[in-house]
């Protein structure tokens, strides 16, 4: 059976990097935005970060500017708001698509293993994939959903 640690994505600096590397962790993956009105979940995702990651919880970004072009261009300008003005210490991606005909094999991934209301397609920014420890996907969150609403669904995988 297939899982999220069959996947090799893009880091920032261009090398790629196997999901292997987080095997036996549980995990958040979001596909972020910069220059978004969700933008500062980017503060309560560093919080989970911060509050989890003794105990194994890795958070996954990967921004996106499919959703009006709410992303920079430039992933070293994206990595560096994200770290001036919300101070994101977890893994942060190269920038990717998530719907589409170049949809990230990622993506297509967690949204066939959960789809959204009505379609699989991510509707928006932020949206959230709770993996657990064994690589499987266990809950999708809509854009809205602030980070520290899930913070009962993270306790049970920690």
């Amino acid at each position: 059976m297939i899982t999220v640690y069959d996947f090799t994505v893009k880091k920032t600096s261009g090398d790629t990097q196997s999901l292997r590397d987080f095997e036996g962790k549980p995990m958040l993956i979001v596909n972020t935005a910069s220059k978004c009105g969700l933008t500062p979940q980017f503060k309560g995702l560093q919080e989970l970060y911060d509050q989890y990651q003794e105990k194994g919880l890795e958070i996954l970004g990967f921004p996106c500017g499919q959703f009006n072009n709410q992303e920079y261009d430039n992933i070293d300008e994206t990595t560096q708001f994200c770290q001036l003005n919300y101070g994101v210490t977890f893994p942060m991606f190269s920038k990717i698509d998530v719907n589409g005909a170049n949809t990230d094999p990622l993506f297509a991934y967690l949204k066939e293993q959960k789809g959204g209301v009505l379609t699989k397609d991510i509707k928006w920014n932020f949206t959230k994939f709770l993996v657990d420890r064994n690589g499987h996907v266990v809950k999708r969150y809509a854009p809205t959903t602030e980070p520290d609403k899930i913070k009962n669904d993270l306790s049970e995988l920690l």
